[in-house]
């Protein structure tokens, strides 16, 4: 039986000195004063799939600043308000990149957690990533989490049998979002929404 491999990596949010950051940063110093609690390091998942002597990158991600050149591109989806996503500045991509290359990958304070499948579980997984569904980022979904970056790993870990809610991002950060993925893999979900599908 061919075996194949997903990787898990865990980066930190604003890793490379990225915009974000800050935001970030503000954003979990208001939800740890809301919560009252310390604040916690943010992380974002993304994830390489090796099968069949091959390589995927997958990851979610802002739609500007990514340049023009082919990045695997097989979905997008609005950002803030689903009236907004008609402008690039408030979409996101989600990728499914061959070869890929997933940045900051340097900046990963641990290494990838690694799961095994067959390759028939692997090539599913992979036909997956276009269909999650493309919710709104950054809008809350039922349950209480927000839809983000993480919401499509969680998504796919759960959809591909493993059990994503046993997973913790490290340095007791936390993955907003990853619930949400989860929520949205259960079988009583609602139905992908809309969205582009190259």
């Amino acid at each position: 039986m061919d075996t194949a491999e997903v990787r898990l990596w865990w980066l930190p949010v604003g890793a490379g000195g990225h915009l974000v950051v800050r935001t970030s940063r503000w954003w979990e110093l208001w939800r740890a004063l809301r919560e009252r609690r310390r604040p916690r390091p943010l992380f974002h998942a993304a994830l390489e799939v090796t099968a069949r002597g091959s390589r995927y990158a997958i990851e979610m991600t802002p739609a500007w600043g990514q340049g023009t050149g082919p990045r695997g591109v097989v979905a997008t989806g609005p950002v803030g308000l689903r009236s907004l996503g008609r402008l690039r500045l408030f979409r996101y991509e989600v990728r499914c990149w061959p070869n890929g290359v997933i940045p900051d990958l340097a900046f990963a304070p641990e290494p990838a957690l690694v799961f095994n499948l067959d390759a028939a579980g692997a090539e599913a997984l992979l036909a997956r990533v276009p269909q999650v569904p493309l919710k709104v980022w950054g809008a809350k979904v039922p349950g209480g989490d927000m839809w983000n970056s993480n919401s499509l790993v969680s998504w796919l870990l759960q959809t591909s049998g493993f059990d994503a809610a046993a997973l913790q991002p490290p340095q007791g950060g936390r993955a907003p979002g990853w619930l949400a993925g989860i929520d949205a893999a259960r079988p009583q979900s609602p139905p992908a929404e809309a969205g582009q599908r190259p």
